[in-house]
């Protein structure tokens, strides 16, 4: 069968969006951006050369603000009005959590969705965003199947004492378990690694995807054996909005002396922490790094403090390390905090050509380096199109 594989990556205010061919491996036709959602939409879209696209002639308009029931709406009306969308023969989808249940991608029914949409208080910055565009695919495309694909399936290889909290067990059986994030992209990278690092990438590898929302994974064989986060995408790393790891006895404290209900904390950890918190001036790494304020500097120097510390832990975890990737938006972009993280790691053989780093080269570590730096741009939408044309028989 031939056609199309629509791919859907729904976040908190933003849906990225890409299509491609349903060959044995998938080719990108179009791929864009749906910003905005919940204020002014900005609408962005690149066909497979690069070339920029028009966005629908009267964007958001008729559907201002844009939301995520309406976006998806938008973006098939933009595809059939283009001429893009009319082989679309199935459908997949980020899904961030999939508990205890999914370990790897899984059409979805009526039965899934109702599972996954309890699975929500696990992650409540992305699970009802991800099963948002889902629905609404469910009601304009009834006939068309959907895969979801998840974040933490990755993660499933790792051991039990990797993922167990110390907690009383029946808590543990009852679901409360380390699970890990960001699969998809770790997936991804996992894949490629033995052509940036060929031998040394079934050695001892530590993946650093550092974005808005960030974490660390442990690789050994290619797979995951330890991570960053947890039960919820909110622990390890401080990221852009979000704390990271945090004395949970701060909550209590927080909640008995200073009067705060556990959603006000919730809502603090989520959004008004991280990057934001601490520097008090902005979330995202750019505008930090770009900033006089010393605040910004603060922040990010704390930033590549943590990375350092979970970075030991993890090569701690392997029992040593033969090389440390970088990917994600910060990872991939941000050349000084990627300089900063490799300082925290020299101690353990990392040696850093500036360089090569200021040029974002793909190897960015000395000759002199006993561990091998690489920056590798992830995709976790081919990994999505990889998985929906297998598991649908495209």
């Amino acid at each position: 069968m031939t056609g199309q594989i629509l791919v859907l990556n729904c976040g908190s205010s933003s849906i990225k969006f890409a299509l491609y061919t349903a060959a044995r491996d998938p080719s990108r036709i179009v791929h864009g951006t749906i910003a905005g959602l919940g204020g002014t939409p900005q609408f962005s879209a690149h066909d497979a050369d690069g070339k920029p696209l028009p966005g629908p002639p009267a964007a958001g308009e008729r559907d201002r603000p844009l939301t995520h029931e309406t976006a998806p709406r938008w973006l098939f009306d933009w595809l059939a009005a283009t001429g893009y969308g009319r082989q679309v023969r199935g459908a997949g989808h980020r899904v961030v959590h999939g508990g205890e249940r999914f370990l790897e991608p899984v059409r979805i029914d009526k039965a899934v969705l109702d599972a996954l949409e309890r699975l929500d208080p696990m992650a409540p910055l992305h699970q009802l965003h991800n099963l948002a565009a889902i629905r609404v695919l469910m009601a304009l495309r009834p006939e068309l199947p959907q895969v979801a694909c998840f974040d933490t399936a990755f993660h499933r290889s790792q051991p039990a004492v990797a993922q167990n909290f110390a907690l009383p067990r029946e808590l543990t059986a009852a679901g409360i378990r380390r699970y890990g994030f960001h699969g998809l992209s770790y997936e991804y990278i996992a894949e490629v690694l033995p052509a940036h690092l060929g031998g040394r990438a079934a050695g001892r590898v530590v993946v650093a995807h550092l974005g808005n929302g960030a974490s660390m994974c442990a690789m050994r064989d290619r797979r995951s054996v330890a991570s960053t986060m947890g039960f919820t995408a909110l622990e390890g790393l401080m990221m852009g909005t979000r704390s990271g790891a945090i004395d949970p006895g701060v909550i209590f404290y927080l909640m008995r002396e200073k009067s705060m209900s556990a959603a006000e904390v919730e809502h603090m950890l989520y959004h008004r922490s991280g990057l934001l918190g601490v520097s008090g001036v902005s979330g995202d790494m750019r505008e930090l790094l770009a900033s006089s304020d010393p605040r910004a500097r603060e922040a990010i120097e704390l930033f590549a403090y943590r990375a350092g510390r979970e970075l030991g832990s993890l090569a701690a975890a392997l029992g040593g390390l033969d090389a440390l990737v970088f990917t994600a938006g910060i990872g991939e972009r941000a050349a000084p905090v990627r300089a900063m993280i490799c300082a925290e790691a020299r101690w353990l053989g990392v040696e850093l050509d500036e360089d090569a780093n200021s040029r974002h080269e793909t190897v960015v570590s000395s000759p002199a380096s006993r561990v091998a730096v690489c920056v590798v741009p992830t995709d976790e939408e081919i990994v999505i199109a990889r998985h929906t044309r297998r598991l649908l028989g495209l």
